[in-house]
């Protein structure tokens, strides 16, 4: 077996073997195929695309790449949860505490953020102190010991799809379904879950803007977690505008808080509410999503949730009194508010330039050597389907350097259209498969 017979092959739209995806994959990681090669063959899988079987194939070869997670040893079920990324999408800083208060163990590796699309990991390190490299050792006493633990996703885990995924990203590659199926399938198979609930977001500000396609990736997630024997569920999720208000790490921690207080925003309330019923009815806490959803509202109300985001800071070296005391989170050096140029109805807000906006502000990274500011971001004032007056306050922009702040006030001069015409109010929650 050789790289170019495989890479023909594919280029000529025939089905692969077990064997020959894991020649090329192993042969990827051990660099003995290289780059150029790998290139070919990724977007012979592109253009040709990978049935089923063959994705199947191509997600258990890149899971067993590298090391797996055995989680055996916490008893409960365990559940984890992935979104796909969006703008302001905090919903892991919430959901977790809260399904893990009502029972459900949480033991989730984390990713950081790609491109305007925020990471949980990087949101999680901007409380003071907390850390989120503990060992695997550490990892699973933790969450045996409080029911709770996010760490950033070793190196040694799924090392095919770090590689993969790189390549793919300067390769125009990156929105093929089976590979995007594949990457994040194996990423969650590789974590040692039991149970995953997915988080498929669908707009301008997702990586999916077609429901068709939204649609096929959420399916066939679906599909690739039963045939690895996880009970899985994914839930498609409207991505046409910020989710909540704040957008930037420091700031998002923030919101996720007050959500557990009880008094968060209202489309980020009912997507977390949403996601964490299911992850309850898998973990078998309870029978269907009407209890699971009472169950998870008693938890917040209580202060159960926000009592185990505590504990999970300060079990990770953070500090804890954030969750009192929001001057001890970083803050930014200056606070611009953007105004209103006229009155009527928000009719959109686009998410996809909102993060652009907030990654100007340095609050994402751009290349592998940039520091991202976790200080930096933006808070909007209203949702769409708002009634603003002119110069009322649309968002402020929370800036470190007076040209960056300019950069990011140009972006949201185009990201937010006003109209005399009330828009029709689109669903949160779009679809359920599972």
């Amino acid at each position: 077996m050789n790289a170019y017979d495989v890479i023909a092959k594919k280029r000529d739209g025939e089905k692969l073997k077990p064997s020959e995806l894991g020649f090329m994959i192993k042969g990827f990681v051990d660099e003995e195929i290289p780059d150029y090669q790998m290139a070919a063959f990724l977007m012979a899988c592109y253009l040709n695309s990978l049935d089923k079987s063959e994705t199947f194939s191509l997600t258990e070869i890149m899971a067993s790449s590298g090391e797996t997670v055995d989680l055996s040893s916490i008893s409960g079920i365990k559940v984890d949860k992935h979104s796909t990324g969006g703008v302001g999408d905090k919903t892991t800083l919430i959901v977790a505490p809260l399904v893990s208060a009502a029972g459900v163990p949480v033991a989730k590796m984390s990713g950081r953020g790609l491109g305007y699309t925020g990471g949980t990991i990087d949101k999680l390190e901007s409380i003071p102190g907390l850390n989120t490299s503990l060992s695997m050792e550490k990892f699973i006493n933790q969450v045996s010991k409080i029911g709770i633990s996010i760490i950033g996703a070793s190196e040694n885990i799924n090392p095919a799809d770090k590689k993969i995924y790189a390549l793919r990203d300067v390769t125009a590659t990156v929105s093929s379904v089976p590979l995007i199926a594949s990457s994040i399938m194996s990423k969650k198979i590789a974590g040692g879950a039991d149970a995953i609930v997915l988080d498929v977001k669908l707009g301008s500000g997702a990586f999916m803007k077609n429901f068709n396609k939204a649609k096929e990736l959420a399916q066939l997630m679906v599909e690739i977690g039963k045939e690895a024997g996880r009970k899985t569920i994914a839930v498609i999720t409207a991505m046409d505008e910020p989710l909540g208000f704040a957008v930037g790490n420091a700031l998002e921690v923030k919101e996720a808080i007050d959500t557990l207080k009880g008094h968060g925003p209202k489309d980020l309330t009912e997507l977390c509410l949403t996601l964490a019923s299911y992850m309850l009815v898998l973990g078998e806490v309870k029978q269907d999503i009407k209890s699971a959803r009472k169950k998870a509202e008693e938890v917040i109300v209580s202060g159960k949730a926000l009592h185990k985001l505590t504990q999970l800071i300060e079990a990770q070296q953070g500090d804890g009194k954030v969750i009192e005391d929001y001057a001890r989170m970083p803050k930014a050096k200056m606070i611009s508010d953007y105004l209103a140029s006229n009155g009527g109805y928000i009719t959109s807000i686009d998410a996809e330039a909102v993060g652009r906006a907030a990654l100007e502000l340095g609050a994402g990274r751009t290349t592998k050597k940039s520091k991202i500011d976790v200080s930096v971001g933006i808070v909007l004032k209203h949702k769409v389907g708002d009634y603003i007056e002119k110069e009322d306050i649309l968002a402020e922009i929370h800036a470190n350097d007076m040209d960056l702040l300019d950069r990011a006030d140009t972006i949201i001069d185009n990201a937010i259209n006003i109209s005399k015409e009330k828009p029709e109010k689109k669903a949160l929650i779009i679809d359920v498969i599972g």
